[in-house]
C-alpha cells in the first residue's frame, strides 16, 4: 500500500530542514551564517574580578555640585565667592543677602544634601542616606558601564556581574593574545571622564613655578599635556561641565586624516557651553580626559550646538576605543584590578572533547537500546532523536547562544528527555497491541495516554529551566536556555514527528501483522 502524507510528517520534514541548514554554519564552522559561540570555560578566555573605590564616586559628586552651584550663580548674576570643596561639602559665600532665599531654594534641589551656614556663608553636604546610596549607583553604574563598553568591543556574550556588596566579576571569552587581553583591561579599567575647564589665564605663565598647593590656593589644578608631560596647564579646579552631559561619541577624521574624537552635548550641556564660550572670547578652554589636556583651544566666538572635538596622537584602534568609552558613560568611581586568571584554549578544547566523548557516548547506547528493544518503533524514535539535537543546535545558532559545559551537559540531558518521551509512547502503544486493539486505535489512544505524563514532566521541566534562567548567572544560564529549547524541541519530533511517521506507515505496519518487527513484541 501507498503510504500517506498527513500535516504531521510535513511539519517534521520543514522542521528537519530547518535544523540542518541553520545548525551547518555552527557544525561546519563556515565563514558565513549565524553560530554558536563558545564560552569561557570552552574556548579559552579571561576572567577577572574588579574592585570600585566608590568613595571616590561621593567625592565625584560633590565636585558635580559646585560645577552647578557655579554655573546657577553666573545664570542668575547672583555674586558668590570663596567656592571652595572637599570630599565631603561645598562652601561659598552670597555676597548680596537679598540673593540668600533664591540661592537656597536652588539647594534645596539637590537630592540627598543638607545645607548649613552662618549669615551669607552656605555649606552643602550629602547625607548619609545619600553618601550610601552614591556608593551602590556607583558600583551598579560600573557593572553597565562595563558591559556596554565590552558589547560595542565586539565581544560575544561577556559576563559582566555583580560579586558580593562591592566586587564586579567580568568574564571575556576569546581572548587569546596578550594585546588582546590588554586592549580589554584598558577599555574597562578607563574612567573615560571628559572635562572641559577653563585655564587661569591670569596666572598661566607663572605655572611652572608653582606647586599643587600653590595652584590650590588660587582654586587652581595643575594638569599635564596628555601628548607631552613636560607641558603643564593652570585650569580652573572646578569644570564648566563634565562628561554626564555627553550624549554621543564618534571617531572622526582631521583635515589631515588623523584620528579624532567627535562629541555632542546635552541641551543643559550645550546651554552651559555656550553661555561659556560667549562671556570668554579670546580666552583658552582645556579639554580633558581622565586628568589630561588633550587640546587648549582659544576661543574666538561663542560655540552653539553643543559639539565639540578631542584631537590627540592617537592610532585609528585607540580613537575607537576611547569613543567607545565616552560614548558608553564614563565610570563614577575608578576601578582596579583584584584577582585575574586567563584560561588557556587547551583547558577549552580538552572540556569540550570529554564533553563530545559523553554525549556520543550516550547517544550512540540510546540509540543501540532503542533498536533492540523496540526495533522499528526504535528506530522511528531514533530519528526523532537527531531531528532534536539538530533543531537545538540550529536555535541557538540563530540566536547567537554562547555554549558552555553545563550548556553541553544540559545537550546531554535533553538527549534523554527526548528518549523518555517516545519511550512512554512506545509502551503506551505496546500495551494497547496486547489488549488487542486495532493498529489505528493503539496508535492514537498510545500518543493521547502518553500525553498527559509527557506533558507533565517536561511542563515542570521548563519551568525549573525558567527559574535557573532568571536568577542564574553566566554558565547556569548556559544550562537554562539548552534545557528549555532542548525540551520544546523534543515535544515537537517526539510527539509530533513520531505521530505523523506512524499514520504515514499505518496501514502498511497494519498490513503486515508483525508487531515484533514494528513494536518489538510478539504476536
Amino acid at each position: 500500500m501507498r503510504m500517506k502524507l498527513n500535516y504531521r510528517i510535513v511539519i517534521f520534514a520543514l522542521a528537519i530542514i530547518f535544523g540542518i541548514v541553520f545548525s551547518a554554519p555552527s557544525l561546519l564552522q563556515t565563514q558565513d551564517g549565524k553560530k554558536i559561540t563558545l564560552g569561557l570555560d570552552l574556548q579559552g578566555g579571561l576572567h577577572m574580578l574588579l574592585g570600585v573605590k566608590t568613595e571616590e564616586a561621593v567625592k565625584s559628586r560633590i565636585k558635580s555640585i559646585a560645577a552647578s552651584v557655579k554655573h546657577f550663580a553666573e545664570r542668575e548674576d547672583v555674586l558668590i565667592d570663596n567656592l571652595t570643596f572637599d570630599e565631603s561639602s561645598v562652601s561659598f559665600e552670597v555676597l548680596d543677602s537679598d540673593e540668600l532665599p533664591k540661592v537656597k531654594e536652588f539647594l534645596a534641589e539637590v537630592e540627598g544634601s543638607d545645607v548649613t551656614g552662618t549669615g551669607e556663608l552656605l555649606t552643602l553636604s550629602l547625607t548619609p542616606e545619600e553618601v550610601i546610596k552614591t556608593q551602590k549607583e556607583a558600583i551598579s553604574q560600573a557593572i553597565e558601564t562595563i558591559r556596554n563598553r565590552l558589547d560595542q568591543f565586539g565581544l560575544t556574550e561577556p559576563v559582566v556581574a555583580r560579586q558580593g556588596d562591592e566586587k564586579i566579576l567580568v568574564q571575556l571569552a576569546g581572548i587569546k593574545t596578550q594585546e588582546e587581553e590588554q586592549r580589554a583591561r584598558e577599555l574597562i579599567s578607563r574612567a573615560a571622564k571628559l572635562e572641559l575647564m577653563a585655564v587661569d589665564e591670569d596666572r598661566a605663565a607663572r605655572v611652572y613655578n608653582m606647586s599643587n598647593a600653590d595652584a590650590a590656593e588660587y582654586g587652581d589644578v595643575i594638569l599635564e599635556d596628555a601628548k607631552n608631560p613636560a607641558i603643564k596647564y593652570l585650569v580652573r579646579e572646578i569644570p564648566i561641565l563634565d562628561g554626564g552631559m555627553l550624549t554621543d561619541a564618534s571617531m572622526g577624521f582631521d583635515q589631515n586624516n588623523r584620528p579624532l574624537i567627535n562629541f555632542k552635548l546635552n541641551a543643559e550641556g550645550a546651554e552651559i557651553f555656550g553661555d561659556f564660550t560667549g562671556k570668554s572670547v579670546g580666552k583658552r578652554l582645556a579639554v580633558v580626559l581622565d586628568g589630561k589636556v588633550y587640546s587648549a583651544p582659544n576661543i574666538n566666538e561663542r560655540i552653539g550646538g553643543g559639539s565639540g572635538q578631542i584631537s590627540g596622537n592617537y592610532s585609528v584602534m585607540e580613537a575607537k576605543d576611547l569613543a567607545i568609552a565616552l560614548r558608553s558613560g564614563s565610570l563614577l568611581a575608578p576601578i582596579y584590578l583584584m584577582e585575574k586568571r586567563s584560561v588557556g584554549p587547551s583547558l577549552g578544547a580538552d572540556s569540550i572533547k570529554a564533553s563530545l566523548v559523553a554525549l556520543i557516548g550516550g547517544f550512540v547506547l540510546v540509540i543501540i537500546f532503542m533498536i533492540v528493544y523496540y526495533r522499528m518503533a526504535g528506530i522511528i524514535a531514533n530519528i526523532a532523536l537527531i531531528a532534536n539535537l539538530f533543531i537545538l543546535l540550529a536555535v541557538m545558532s540563530l540566536f547567537g547562544a554562547t555554549l558552555t559545559l553545563p550548556g553541553m551537559a544540559g545537550i546531554v540531558l535533553t538527549v534523554g528527555m527526548a528518549v523518555d518521551a517516545n519511550v512512554i509512547i512506545s509502551e503506551r502503544i505496546r500495551e494497547l497491541i496486547y489488549e488487542g486493539k486495532s493498529m489505528h486505535k493503539a496508535i492514537d489512544d498510545g500518543y493521547s495516554n502518553a500525553m498527559r505524563a509527557i506533558l507533565d514532566a517536561n511542563i515542570t521541566t521548563l519551568i525549573a529551566s525558567v527559574v535557573l534562567y532568571a536568577y542564574g548567572t553566566g554558565a547556569i544560564k548556559g544550562f537554562a536556555i539548552t534545557m528549555s529549547i532542548g525540551i520544546l524541541a523534543s515535544m515537537l519530533t517526539a510527539i509530533l514527528g513520531t505521530h505523523g511517521i506512524y499514520q504515514m506507515l499505518e496501514s502498511k505496519i497494519s498490513k503486515s501483522k508483525n508487531n515484533r518487527f514494528w513494536f518489538g513484541i510478539k504476536g
